[in-house]
């Protein structure tokens, strides 16, 4: 199957694709254009709290493909996002205790699909993103999934810690990765987890990381000191599995 990563373009295109529903994650407006069909187009991406970025003009005729974009460009999801509570659902109906990914800024595409891929092969019920600094389902992202894309969910909200406190309420622990938690092999990881990996930089946030539960380390035997995001959600999420096995 393939993935278009789609541009939309010129003010009435753009417009109906806010009001029709369709899932834009980014939005390109001309800096400083303060015309009526712009501030309604505005004021609808402020509706979606969809992110916006004011750019000179050589920005958006550099993003654009038609050379028509009328001062603004809508960048939509190769995919349709779902929701916290459709990923719960799901792990309810397999009559399982809800295993989920959720990401703290992973900003490089074929990370987020690579950990898509890995959050399906592990059974994961869905993995949560972010909404802002970082990258959403673009097309290099369903593409590096692998096709994943279309059996885990993948649910976008506003805030990554407000979800974690959220989740905790339904019973949910977490466990993020850290070069200075506990050994993972000595943590028990059984039942309804979230695991949480951190960007590609700076690892886990401190604040999502002062609402985590456990802070899990992956032992290290080599000259450096750090894993690729996607490796380590991986290693930590099959200790998970290899726990709900036992």
């Amino acid at each position: 199957m393939g993935y278009e990563e789609l541009k939309i373009e010129g003010r009435n295109a753009v417009l109906e694709a806010f009001r029709s529903g369709k899932t834009i994650d980014k939005l390109f407006v001309l800096d400083g254009c303060q015309d009526g069909p712009i501030r309604t187009i505005v004021r609808e991406a402020r509706k979606y709290d969809t992110i916006i970025n004011f750019v000179e003009k050589e920005r958006l005729d550099q993003l654009s493909e038609t050379k028509k974009h009328q001062g603004v460009i809508a960048v939509a999801a190769a995919y349709t996002y779902a929701e916290v509570d459709d990923i719960l659902k799901k792990a309810e109906e397999k009559g399982e205790p809800p295993f989920i990914f959720l990401l703290d800024n992973i900003e490089d595409p074929h990370n987020l699909g690579a950990i898509i891929r890995t959050a399906n092969l592990a059974g994961a019920h869905g993995v949560i993103i972010p909404k802002r600094r970082a990258v959403g389902l673009t097309a290099t992202v369903a593409k590096t999934s692998a096709g994943a894309i279309n059996y885990t969910p993948v649910a976008k909200v506003t805030n990554l810690t407000a979800t974690i406190k959220e989740l905790k309420e339904k019973g949910i622990w977490f466990v993020c990765a850290d070069m200075g938690g506990t050994q993972m092999y000595e943590l028990d990881l059984k039942g309804p987890i979230g695991l949480v990996i951190g960007n590609e930089g700076e690892g886990v946030s401190k604040l999502v990381r002062d609402n985590c539960d456990f802070i899990a380390s992956i032992p290290m035997k080599g000259d450096i000191d750090s894993l690729n995001a996607s490796v380590a959600a991986g290693v930590l999420a099959y200790e998970i599995v290899r726990q709900r096995l036992q």
